[in-house]
């Protein structure tokens, strides 16, 4: 069993069946009108973003005070990182508070990593650089189980900005645990013409060609942050290349729509596509939540008696 979250690259299959069953168990609880199940009482749970973030920070914090748990917010902005202190000495500074659990976000890959060599408190990667981000690609292969049954053969599209995405990366490694087909596209400075070797994917540079035998598409946000306007000739010409509107849908009216948010309307996706009946956008929003109950659980309560004794006691 995994110690930390840190790569969907390494993680079992059986594993991950075992989080998805788990999450199952956990939508149900939050359907109910009295949410909270005291799983993870006692347990403290820390969040430290060092880069801003809405819904993936919200997303973990309704998990853990959902189960129970204790969750303190760190406010980088306000910590004595801001005053020069390396990461090394703010690990063990957080360490000997003593959490059972730390939640990273960091803009330099591998950190969350890094510092599980001073911590003794279990370690998600929210999101690393352009590393990975594996709670992400976690909830969408979830998503796209609830909606396909079986992902084997499946032909998943990953379009737009390749390059500069955790959570292109997170989700090849695991889509292609299920058998998925994988395919990217973009202009060619986004996606790479050696990612086809790299990753073993399918690589197009014409979305019109990648469209139209794909079963789902998992749209890109355009990574300004990350200089990614440096990689494209303007905003206006990418969209109308590789934009997602109705117009493109029309190759393949059934195709399936996600996004890991937040949403560049207008630019990598239209409005009337990310709210049309093809859109499990929302789906993705309720399902993050249940899948990180689901590897809270999995990280802190695993070996605390089967989860559906704690779900008859509420």
């Amino acid at each position: 069993m995994i110690s930390h979250l840190l790569s969907t690259r390494y993680l079992d299959l059986d594993e991950v069946l075992e989080i998805f069953d788990n999450a199952k168990k956990f939508l149900e609880v939050l359907n109910r009108p009295t949410k909270k199940i005291p799983i993870l009482k006692g347990k403290l749970i820390l969040t430290v973003f060092f880069e801003p973030s809405t819904r993936t920070r919200t997303s973990f914090e309704i998990a853990g005070k959902t189960l129970g748990a204790d969750v303190i917010n760190l406010s980088v902005s306000q910590s004595s990182a801001k005053k020069g202190e390396t990461i090394k000495d703010t690990c063990l500074t957080l360490n000997a508070m003593k959490p059972d659990c730390i939640v990273l976000r960091h803009s330099v890959s591998k950190i969350p990593e890094y510092i599980t060599n001073f911590t003794s408190a279990k370690v998600i990667n929210a999101g690393d650089g352009s590393n990975e981000h594996p709670s992400q690609a976690l909830l969408d292969a979830f998503t796209l189980m609830q909606h396909f049954k079986d992902l084997k053969d499946k032909k998943i599209l990953i379009l737009g900005d390749v390059l500069n995405s955790r959570v292109a990366r997170s989700n090849i490694w695991l889509l292609k645990k299920f058998g998925a087909k994988i395919s990217l596209c973009g202009p060619s400075t986004l996606v790479r013409e050696e990612f086809e070797k790299e990753w073993d994917v399918d690589v197009y540079w014409d979305l019109d060609k990648a469209i139209t035998n794909a079963d789902a598409i998992i749209v890109l946000r355009i990574q300004l942050e990350r200089a990614a306007s440096a990689w494209i000739p303007s905003t206006r010409e990418y969209s109308i290349f590789y934009g997602l509107n109705r117009e493109k849908l029309m190759k393949n009216s059934n195709v399936i729509i996600m996004h890991p948010g937040p949403m560049n309307r207008g630019l990598e996706i239209s409005s009337d596509v990310a709210d049309g009946r093809n859109a499990l956008i929302r789906n993705q929003v309720t399902n993050g939540v249940a899948i990180r109950m689901s590897i809270f659980y999995h990280l802190l309560a695993h070996k605390t008696g089967n989860i559906g004794d704690h779900l008859k006691l509420n």
